[in-house]
């Protein structure tokens, strides 16, 4: 990865933050560069890590999974081992769309989808709360999306 991003890249990353679909001749024409050199940065950017992929961001509800909640898990301990255990279990059920190690009275985030409080109710006492090492877990039901995750701030890190 580049210690630093240079200003066109930015752009770049911008514009196929907003649409990962856009033709590298609609992508140079929108930050400004030929197509040559345009298409080599992509490729930079991709073959560096800092493009991992492309995706489409779908609609949860439309989809039919009307919940979203975070459950923050206690593991009983707290050795490296126990914890890459836990994290391997997880990485293994569908309904966790995110997972994050934390600091704080909790040591993991996992981001929840379900279609209904039914099936959350399921998912979260017949496979979360069976996980072994487990020793607590609360969940927060989310009420509304304010400002769902759309792309990340481009140049907060450049300063």
């Amino acid at each position: 990865m580049p210690d630093t991003l240079e200003p066109i890249d930015l752009k770049i990353l911008g514009a196929l933050q907003k649409d990962g679909r856009l033709t590298n001749q609609a992508l140079s024409s929108e930050v400004g560069l030929s197509t040559s050199p345009c298409w080599r940065r992509v490729r930079q950017l991709e073959e560096t890590g800092v493009i991992q992929g492309y995706t489409a961001t779908l609609d949860r509800r439309q989809i039919g999974l009307g919940v979203l909640a975070f459950i923050r898990v206690k593991i009983d301990s707290h050795s490296e081992a126990e914890a890459e255990e836990f994290s391997h279990d997880v990485l293994k059920l569908s309904e966790v769309v995110a997972c994050y190690s934390i600091a704080g009275d909790a040591d993991f985030l996992l981001q929840v989808v379900a279609a209904d409080l039914d099936s959350y109710a399921d998912f979260a006492m017949s496979v979360v709360r069976r996980l072994p090492r487990i020793k607590e877990m609360e969940t927060t039901f989310v009420l509304k999306e304010i400002k769902p995750f759309k792309g990340f701030p481009l140049g907060v890190g450049q300063r």
